[in-house]
């Protein structure tokens, strides 16, 4: 009996190891630890966005470029060292990826309410959020206790963060690989209702291909030249490109898609049909981006004792 109690007892304990290791996101997990945690974020974006309303777009495009790179665990917020190479400088990055003075100053807000307490991924992903919200998208419950890395990858970063210039086939590949479907995939590039994109991942549309509207065409040619300009912006969205809408679809079925990333998905192919329903259904459009954006949020979290509670999101600790 006493070996019983004994074996129980060991069973018990590495049972609630497991639990502890293997713990899964939570929508109020910091509701007794941070409770002013979301009103932080909250005022923090409010701020940015009055100051620059693209940067809900630059803060969304780094959680996609997060998550994409062994899951949602903050390893795009860290800097380059003389010891450590991060996802920063990686092709996908470098000198586009933006926002992170934003998380920065949400992250020394936070710190000051809740020291030593939220992670840098959570904040990454209810900056998000509440950036989405604040130009006219939907909100969603963000699911929370990721923890953040301790490690990056620019290798992973360079072949695992979809390209603007990729067919529909290595897209919806590339989403399956993290547990994404093509309907995910199709919801989730409308986050290009908002933001601008660079010359030089346009260039080749605008120049060579036929599935293009040829006034569009032209009036990007004038910012875009055929060499040179490679960083001159041109909004994702036609219409309104600092507010979330659905006016993105409504550019694909008019052969505007500025990437041919984006165009794809309106080409004959399988999904015509989802992009032609959210060009005249922009509250569908709204409640399947949520849902996609919490399906994103949980991939391959770090969560329980793995990974760490970064004081400064550049760096690990």
């Amino acid at each position: 009996m006493a070996t019983f109690i004994k074996l129980f007892v060991t069973l018990s304990m590495l049972s609630l190891l497991a639990c502890s290791t293997n713990a899964q996101l939570v929508n109020n997990f910091y509701g007794k630890t941070c409770p002013s945690l979301q009103t932080i974020v909250r005022t923090e974006m409010t701020k940015a966005i009055k100051n620059e309303a693209r940067i809900g777009a630059s803060i969304l495009r780094l959680f996609f470029h997060d998550c994409f790179v062994n899951g949602c665990d903050g390893s795009i917020l860290l800097d380059d060292t003389s010891t450590f190479t991060g996802e920063k400088n990686a092709a996908p990055n470098k000198n586009s990826a933006r926002g992170f003075e934003v998380i920065d100053t949400i992250k020394t807000s936070v710190e000051a309410s809740c020291n030593a307490t939220v992670s840098c991924a959570d904040i990454l992903a209810l900056a998000t959020r509440d950036g989405v919200f604040l130009l006219g998208g939907p909100t969603w419950e963000v699911p929370l206790g990721r923890r953040d890395a301790r490690t990056a990858s620019q290798s992973a970063a360079n072949s695992q963060i979809p390209s603007p210039f990729s067919d529909l086939s290595t897209l919806t590949t590339m989403f399956q690989n993290k547990g994404l479907t093509a309907s995910d995939l199709t919801v989730l590039s409308g986050a290009h209702t908002i933001g601008q994109g660079e010359c030089q991942f346009f260039r080749t549309r605008i120049y060579n291909e036929t599935n293009i509207e040829t006034t569009f065409a032209t009036s990007r040619k004038a910012n875009c030249p055929v060499s040179g300009g490679d960083t001159n912006l041109a909004p994702l969205d036609t219409l309104t490109p600092t507010s979330f809408d659905n006016n993105y679809y409504k550019d694909l079925v008019a052969s505007k898609g500025l990437f041919h990333s984006d165009q794809v998905l309106f080409n004959n192919g399988s999904q015509d049909s989802l992009v032609s329903t959210y060009s005249t259904n922009g509250a569908k459009f709204s409640s399947d981006f949520a849902l996609a954006m919490i399906k994103l949020s949980k991939i391959s979290p770090l969560t329980g004792t793995n990974g760490e509670i970064r004081k400064n999101c550049r760096l690990v600790n």
